[in-house]
């Protein structure tokens, strides 16, 4: 199982960073056509640029606030951290809903974490 875990922290760190790398487009995006519509000499710019603003904004946070815990829940992972268990089962329920490979990866988590044989590696690594 410990090269389970071992896979499934990779993956997370691999589609966590993917995550934060898109809500970083996503930002750059939405700030480039809120300029270029700032840069509009039309009297409703003002209401685009703002509604740009608010709706790259809230994809962006969306995007983040989901996607840099997998990151840290893989890094956590790989050094076998009890909390790094426990955050990498929240997060693969959370991934469920993200078609198709964040419910490929979430299930597979659970299948990993929620195993005895992971249980009790955990817990023998905690009391080394």
């Amino acid at each position: 199982m410990e090269e389970h875990v071992k896979v499934l922290a990779i993956l997370n760190i691999v589609l966590g960073g993917l995550g934060v790398i898109g809500a970083l487009v996503i930002l750059i995006v939405f700030g480039g056509l809120a300029g270029l519509v700032a840069a509009d000499h039309d009297p409703d710019a003002g209401v685009g640029v703002a509604t740009l603003g608010i709706i790259g904004g809230i994809v962006f946070l969306i995007l983040f606030v989901l996607s840099l815990p997998c990151v840290i829940a893989g890094v956590g992972l790989l050094k076998f951290r009890p909390w790094a268990q426990t955050l990498t089962i929240v997060m693969s329920i959370l991934n469920l809903v993200q078609i198709p490979f964040g419910t490929a990866l979430g299930i597979y988590g659970l299948w990993v974490l929620l195993n005895d044989q992971t249980k009790s590696l955990f817990r023998a690594r905690a009391m080394a």
